[in-house]
């Protein structure tokens, strides 16, 4: 139970995370935030890593699978279906972005240098969860505006979810047509399709697949190199 005060008008303490409201515990004196929202936070922010690296998987696929800086063949080929709530998370203004931002608030509140943000999104988001992994024991009990932080996570982390499960399913796009041959060398040349939800391809006509990054690049390079010895013959 609560020891309730005798005065009349104290107002107990609640947690300050949105949507909780909870009254503190005795065992919680000088806490911002209850220890379930605590947990529940430490919980998102230990998801959230292997959630950006999901996201940021079919983000390079859609891309075409290129590292970055890397050649490009000039096929006009769509790679894959865009989603841009794919793009929107694992870009600069993404998931790095918001974490980072959080970050700099409990820094400035430390007293602590504001570290610069540098690399790519996927090399910064494992550094910026563990900073606020670490640092979320001193927030919850030290930092005021502790509770939109805490919000924030939740509703990055259901973003991330929303999408990585896939709950607004992409159309499927036409990506050319199968280089496969068949025994006798001639080409199968069926329509293949793709969707961002896999980068497996399976074409219906002749089973030839294409099921890792590495094969849907070979695909690619086989699907021009098709186009090219057409261009010769004509």
């Amino acid at each position: 139970m609560h020891n309730n005060h005798d005065d009349a008008d104290y107002q107990w303490p609640t947690c300050v995370a949105p949507n909780c409201g909870r009254q503190l515990w005795v065992a919680e004196a000088g806490r911002y935030v209850c220890r379930p929202c605590e947990d529940r936070t430490n919980k998102h922010l230990a998801e959230l890593g292997p959630l950006f690296l999901r996201l940021n998987e079919t983000g390079t696929l859609m891309r075409g699978a290129r590292r970055p800086g890397g050649a490009t063949s000039g096929s006009r080929t769509p790679p894959i279906p865009l989603r841009l709530e794919v793009l929107a998370l694992t870009a600069n203004g993404g998931v790095a972005t918001r974490l980072r931002d959080i970050e700099d608030s409990w820094r400035k509140a430390l007293g602590w240098t504001v570290a610069p943000w540098r690399g790519s999104p996927v090399q910064a988001v494992p550094e910026l969860l563990r900073f606020l992994t670490n640092n979320l024991p001193w927030a919850v009990c030290s930092y005021e505006s502790v509770g939109q932080d805490i919000d924030d996570l939740r509703r990055l982390h259901t973003e991330c979810t929303a999408v990585a499960a896939n709950e607004h399913r992409p159309g499927r796009v036409n990506i050319g047509r199968c280089p496969a041959r068949y025994d006798d060398g001639s080409l199968c040349q069926a329509d293949l399709t793709a969707t961002a939800s896999s980068h497996r391809v399976h074409c219906g006509a002749c089973g030839a697949r294409w099921e890792t990054l590495g094969e849907w690049k070979q695909l690619r390079e086989q699907q021009d190199a098709v186009r090219e010895d057409a261009g010769v013959a004509a």
